[in-house]
């Protein structure tokens, strides 16, 4: 059995719309009212995942969640037609897009009965969101329907959790045995925590994870309240190395000293707050990057465009490249409409270390396939939704259409 890292990317889905539901989110926050570009955000995400397969990745695809989320809103005895606006703008949501709070997962290596272990984030935080998880299920199941791996429901909704976006991995190589690293939120100052420690140490149970190769870290309260809402935010890791900014961690020096006797391998490479803030760096998503390992070895990091306009970023990328530190190339992504609604290319991948033969094949993308899921996208995503139309029957049976023509070009009729 081959083992490789595949970044599974959400595809922005045709609801996309500038609603401002994430509290704590700046960007989100930020742009609320603002006009979106579903066709154009999808397209983008299309585009990341294109130059990530020219790197020589293995990449995978997630379908958009049904909105609105008829289901959802059944529950509460209403239809999308008789909705306040308010349940309405949480049914259209289309933050499932952000695959990196699909699920935590622990690769075979590291679990008690050698399969992939994946756990359904409850998302219980946030209203909008809090419904996702039974379509993000339907869908792990189909893609990991395989007796390689093991898809478990969520952890009770008394604890929070949102998936990976709170979860590390430190190896020598992606399919070898690692240390599984989950990060926790207490307090965020204005803003709430969004993950909690026995939410990671259930996680960590029904994995099978072995005790000395896990840890729990608390994030710090100072980059909650900055605005790093999840801790992919202001730090990753890949392999060996892990990336992170200086006030990441409530408490830096235990936690980098508990890994390094777990991991002697690390390579830690800080961004001190004198070099760059905490605001550059959340403005930026200098964290929220793809760190990854390309065929040829050389750990490469994938930031959004943002990164590159932001000064003191991109001055201290190009210092770090100059001085060859562990990180040895760095590309440029545009996911401009993603990062409005408070989401980098990190927050838009899943990553699962796996046996590509062992995942249904209609969830892996070549250019090929892109082209075709770029034409089903550019033929009928909306072009733009202002969210004072959300509730436009017209707009709701577009974007219906538009899911349904996406699913039928990818064969995943079973997910209607």
């Amino acid at each position: 059995m081959s083992l490789v890292e595949i970044n599974f990317d959400g595809i922005v889905g045709p609801s996309h719309n500038y609603g401002g539901l994430s509290l704590g989110n700046l960007a989100s926050a930020r742009n609320f009212g603002a006009v979106s570009k579903p066709r154009a955000a999808a397209l983008q995400g299309l585009e990341k995942m294109r130059s990530n397969l020219r790197l020589g990745l293995p990449q995978g695809i997630f379908m958009p969640q049904p909105r609105p989320a008829r289901a959802w809103l059944a529950e509460l005895g209403t239809t999308p037609e008789e909705a306040s606006p308010a349940l309405l703008a949480n049914a259209m949501s289309a933050s499932a897009m952000w695959a990196a709070n699909a699920a935590t997962v622990s690769p075979a290596p590291d679990t008690a009965d050698g399969r992939t272990h994946l756990t359904v984030a409850n998302l219980r935080t946030m209203v909008h969101r809090s419904h996702e998880w039974h379509a993000t299920l339907a869908q792990l199941r189909v893609a990991f329907a395989a007796d390689a791996y093991r898809v478990h429901g969520p952890v009770p909704p008394t604890f929070g959790d949102e998936g990976a976006a709170n979860h590390m991995r430190l190896c020598a190589r992606h399919g070898e045995p690692g240390v599984e690293v989950f990060v926790f939120g207490i307090a965020g100052g204005p803003f709430p925590a969004r993950q909690h420690v026995e939410a990671g140490r259930a996680i960590a149970r029904l994995h099978g994870l072995d005790p000395e190769r896990t840890l729990f870290v608390q994030q710090s309260e100072e980059a909650i309240a900055a605005g790093a809402f999840h801790n992919d935010v202001v730090a990753v890791a890949n392999e060996r190395v892990l990336f992170a900014h200086e006030l990441a961690f409530a408490d830096k020096e235990a936690f980098l000293a508990s890994l390094e006797t777990r991991f002697p391998e690390l390579d830690y490479v800080e961004v001190s707050a004198a070099e760059v803030s905490l605001e550059d760096a959340i403005r930026s998503y200098l964290f929220n990057a793809q760190l990854v390992t390309p065929p040829d070895g050389r750990t490469t990091l994938v930031v959004p465009e943002e990164a590159r306009e932001t000064p003191a970023v991109w001055d201290w990328l190009q210092r770090h490249l100059a001085g060859n530190g562990a990180i040895r190339d760095v590309r440029v992504v545009d996911v401009r409409q993603s990062m409005a609604n408070g989401g980098g290319p990190a927050c838009l991948r899943l990553r699962v270390v796996c046996d590509p033969a062992t995942v249904d094949p209609r969830f892996l993308v070549d250019e090929a396939k892109l082209d075709r899921l770029g034409e089903v996208i550019a033929r009928t995503w909306p072009e733009e939704i202002a969210v004072e139309d959300l509730g436009s029957a017209s707009l709701i049976r577009d974007i219906e259409a538009a899911r349904a023509a996406l699913l039928e070009a990818c064969g995943l009729g079973e997910l209607a």
